[in-house]
């Protein structure tokens, strides 16, 4: 389970556009916004909320610490107030040893 990248870029996302991109529910979503105050996305007229490319950013690294590390809620809450740029940084890192490893068995089946 990881974060879906888009293809094409946008200004505004939809929420069942970000829910698909992290394989979550819409709900899910929701309760996120809830939680963690990083997350501020916009409401249109309708009140249908448009996430931004900076609420996307936050949402991998709520992602990152809750799915893929194993946080609790209230650990990841307290991840982001203490170091949210080491968050970041440990992020980038295990996204370059995914992709360094994805090219090494694509190599390893090519010989």
């Amino acid at each position: 389970m990881s974060y879906k990248e888009q293809p094409t870029e946008k200004l505004f996302y939809q929420i069942g556009e970000v829910a698909q991109m992290f394989d979550v529910n819409v709900s899910h979503i929701r309760f996120w916004e809830k939680e963690f105050d990083i997350l501020k996305p916009k409401k249109n007229k309708k009140g249908n909320r448009m996430f931004t490319k900076k609420d996307l950013e936050n949402l991998k690294i709520i992602y990152h610490l809750v799915k893929e590390r194993g946080f609790t809620l209230e650990g990841a809450k307290m991840k982001l107030k203490e170091n949210k740029s080491d968050t970041i940084d440990t992020i980038e890192i295990v996204n370059h040893l995914k992709d360094i490893r994805g090219f090494l068995v694509k190599l390893r089946e090519e010989l």
